[in-house]
């Protein structure tokens, strides 16, 4: 169900996006499952407004053309609340005003209490975040909003590393975004994905990013979906 109804044009802009404001890097880096991966995608480097507005667009862009049909956006703690908030003006501003609502990691103790913040959750709500690497906050936020009473109906976010999990001796058949999929029945659309990355380089390979391609295909060759 990942990445249905995708427009390359647009993965291709925001890869571009990414590697000319630095979030997208290339090189060797230590993954959170200790491999040595040769590009990283650090979603916290958008830190200006530029940047932000520019990222908010490319989620409001996909999620439109992604068909789908959904009532407002969730973010979780701590990432999401700041896409999520930048998404909700960026679909405002196509024309398309939708409530949003964010979690606290712990619950407030007074005034209006509790974990969420932001709009009552109801109806068909998208949770937008920046990866997911094991799934673990993205099932909690499943979880969180069908019992605050809405109906989680996507995950947006703006990388798929199309990455199987386990070690190098165990590695799983289905990567992060599968087994959250097959688990939930819900579908997982990405502004991008690693094939996207991948057409990137190849179209690029006359630069200096081309140096990089030989090191992305082994990797995935080895963890890849």
């Amino acid at each position: 169900m990942s990445s249905n109804a995708r427009n390359d044009d647009l993965a291709q802009d925001f890869v571009k996006f990414a590697v000319e404001a630095g979030v997208l890097r290339f090189g060797e880096f230590e993954t959170k499952a200790g491999r040595l991966s040769p590009y990283f995608f650090n979603a916290g480097l958008f830190d200006d407004g530029a940047k932000l507005g520019r990222l908010a667009e490319f989620y409001a862009a996909r999620l439109l053309a992604s068909g789908l049909q959904f009532d407002m956006l969730f973010g979780p703690a701590y990432k999401g609340i700041t896409l999520a908030s930048a998404t909700a003006m960026a679909l405002a501003r196509l024309g398309r005003n939708v409530p949003f609502a964010f979690n606290r990691k712990e619950a407030k103790a007074h005034g209006e209490g509790g974990t969420m913040v932001g709009a009552p959750v109801a109806g068909r709500v998208v949770i937008i975040d920046d990866v997911i690497t094991d799934g673990a906050s993205k099932r909690e936020s499943v979880d969180m909003l069908r019992a605050a009473g809405g109906e989680p109906a996507a995950v947006l976010i703006a990388l798929d590393r199309m990455e199987r999990g386990g070690n190098a001796d165990n590695l799983s058949a289905h990567s992060a975004v599968e087994d959250f999929e097959r688990d939930y029945g819900l579908p997982v659309i990405s502004i991008a994905t690693l094939t996207d990355l991948l057409q990137y380089l190849q179209s690029n390979a006359d630069t200096a990013l081309g140096a990089h391609l030989a090191h992305v295909v082994a990797y995935r060759e080895r963890y890849g979906v």
